[in-house]
C-alpha cells in the first residue's frame, strides 16, 4: 500500500492527536497550526505526521510522529515540512527535543542555546512550557547568508 504524503486539513486533527498523544508530544497549540502540518496518509489512515508554526521568516518544528518508525517515513515526512518552510519564506527552522537530538543533525540542524532562539518563536505553546525547560533547542538555517 502506497503513502501519500499531503497537508493536513482540520478534519485530521483527531488522528494527529492521537499520534501525538501515542508518543507522548505535546499537543498544545498544534491544532492553532495545521495549516503548516504535512501528514502521511495510508489507507485512508494518517501514519504519520510532522508540523511548522511559522513565526515570519523563522519556524517552529513540531509534532514529527510516525505510527511505525524505521520505515523512512519520518525523513520523509521532515523532508516535506522543510520543503513547506522554504515556500512560505521561512529562513531558520527551530526544534525543540528531548529525544531526538541524535535523528535531526542528517537535516542540518545543529544544537543552538535557547537564548539564540528568534524571540518570536517564544509566542510558542512549546516554548511557553509544553516542552520542558531541558529540551534541546536545535536550529538549520534554509537560507544562505547573504
Amino acid at each position: 500500500m502506497s503513502v501519500r504524503v499531503r497537508r493536513a486539513a482540520p478534519g485530521d486533527w483527531p488522528a494527529i492527536e492521537a499520534l501525538l498523544t501515542r508518543h507522548a508530544l505535546p499537543t498544545a497549540g498544534a491544532a492553532d497550526h495545521l495549516a503548516h502540518f504535512v501528514v502521511a496518509e495510508q489507507g485512508g489512515a494518517i501514519t504519520g505526521v510532522a508540523g511548522l508554526e511559522v513565526y515570519g521568516d523563522a519556524a517552529l518544528l513540531r509534532s514529527v510522529a510516525v505510527a511505525e518508525p524505521g520505515e523512512g517515513l519520518g525523513t520523509v515526512l521532515v523532508t516535506a515540512a522543510l520543503d513547506h518552510a522554504r515556500s512560505a519564506g521561512v529562513h531558520d527552522v527551530i526544534l525543540l527535543t528531548t529525544t531526538a537530538a541524535r535523528y535531526f543533525p542528517r537535516f542540518g540542524f545543529v544544537p543552538i542555546a535557547r537564548a539564540d532562539v528568534p524571540e518570536a518563536l517564544h509566542a510558542s505553546a512549546e516554548f511557553r512550557g509544553a516542552c520542558p525547560a531541558s529540551a534541546e533547542a536545535m536550529s538549520v538555517r534554509l537560507v544562505a547568508e547573504t
